[in-house]
């Protein structure tokens, strides 16, 4: 996270309290945004509002980065209820707040970023903000659902269609369409119709390339367990591709290990899946589709921002969104 946009997060954050356990609450608050981040939702808020016109400096650069704080605190409150959800041992290369300090003192830590995350809007006071926000909880809770509830209800007999829809709800709205629609709102332009379909394309794509890094990318860079996702049953495009070409003895096996809960499942049977994930090309082909629906997403978008007054901060979103479909980390 940039350091201005950071410093903007800590003053709506309370730092200091004379009870010790509210002292630990605001500790814990401020964990996630402290261990950093890229920004990669704030950045291309600000991209945004600079190409629909927006000049440092000025008033509705100051609603801007409100906006930008908004979605970094969305960002952290939702990585805290996710690491729990999941059962993730870290997060950014430290322990996930609930392993630290167990559950029900980090979720309402995380209940408690949502709040902060509304003065924020508040702050704004950008017409229209606050319908965006409420779409982006909407659909990520409604993506995020879908996830949890094939997990829940153990449940394999899915597609990779099934996987996109999936991953449309929940990672498209949050990561780029209401970034990129927040930002317009900050000019006081009306946001391009397109944004929807532009973003859900892009989004697709940016989930698809994080699933693949979870198998792939080094760990020293990555900043969560490599594989982490296979020990918590996500149902990722991989998966879900390998699993309709896979032998029958692979297949029963692999049904065999996501019975186990997360501490039962040994790690020679995760390096073992691991590899055949790896060697069956269906990382290779993940990464086609992740590559389609870049394409598609950067001509939308492209489109979309034609008529943008600062046409090299356009250019600027599209070599942004291009860079996160193809990023080794």
């Amino acid at each position: 996270m940039r350091p201005d946009l950071l410093d903007r997060v800590h003053t709506l954050l309370p730092a200091h309290h004379a009870r010790p356990e509210i002292q630990l609450l605001y500790d814990m608050m401020r964990d996630y945004p402290a261990r950093g981040g890229k920004g990669i939702r704030a950045e291309l808020l600000l991209a945004s509002a600079r190409a629909h016109g927006v000049r440092e400096g000025t008033p509705a650069w100051e609603q801007a980065l409100w906006l930008a704080a908004t979605v970094e605190l969305f960002q952290n409150w939702v990585l805290i209820h996710d690491d729990i959800e999941d059962d993730s041992e870290e997060r950014r290369g430290q322990p996930a707040l609930h392993r630290t300090h167990g559950v029900p003192l980090a979720l309402n830590a995380g209940d408690a970023l949502h709040a902060y995350m509304w003065a924020a809007v508040a702050r704004a006071n950008v017409p229209g903000a606050f319908e965006e926000v409420l779409q982006m909880i909407h659909r990520t809770a409604e993506g995020q659902h879908v996830d949890l509830a094939w997990v829940e209800h153990g449940r394999w007999d899915l597609t990779p269609a099934d996987y996109l829809d999936m991953v449309r709800l929940k990672t498209a709205y949050y990561t780029v369409v209401v970034p990129l629609r927040l930002g317009a709102l900050a000019a006081g332009a009306t946001p391009s119709a397109a944004f929807e379909a532009a973003g859900v394309a892009l989004g697709a794509a940016f989930q698809i390339r994080d699933d693949v890094l979870n198998l792939t990318a080094d760990a020293g860079v990555y900043g969560k367990e490599i594989g982490g996702d296979l020990q918590e049953g996500k149902r990722t495009l991989m998966v879900l591709d390998w699993l309709e070409r896979a032998p029958a003895s692979e297949r029963a096996a692999f049904l065999t290990y996501m019975q186990q809960p997360r501490a039962q499942k040994s790690p020679e049977d995760t390096r073992r899946i691991l590899d055949w994930l790896r060697t069956s090309g269906a990382v290779d082909r993940a990464q086609a589709v992740a590559d389609e629906h870049a394409r598609t997403g950067l001509a939308l978008l492209d489109a979309a921002l034609a008529d943008a007054p600062d046409r090299a901060a356009a250019l600027g979103i599209l070599a942004q969104m291009q860079q996160l479909a193809t990023r080794h980390a």
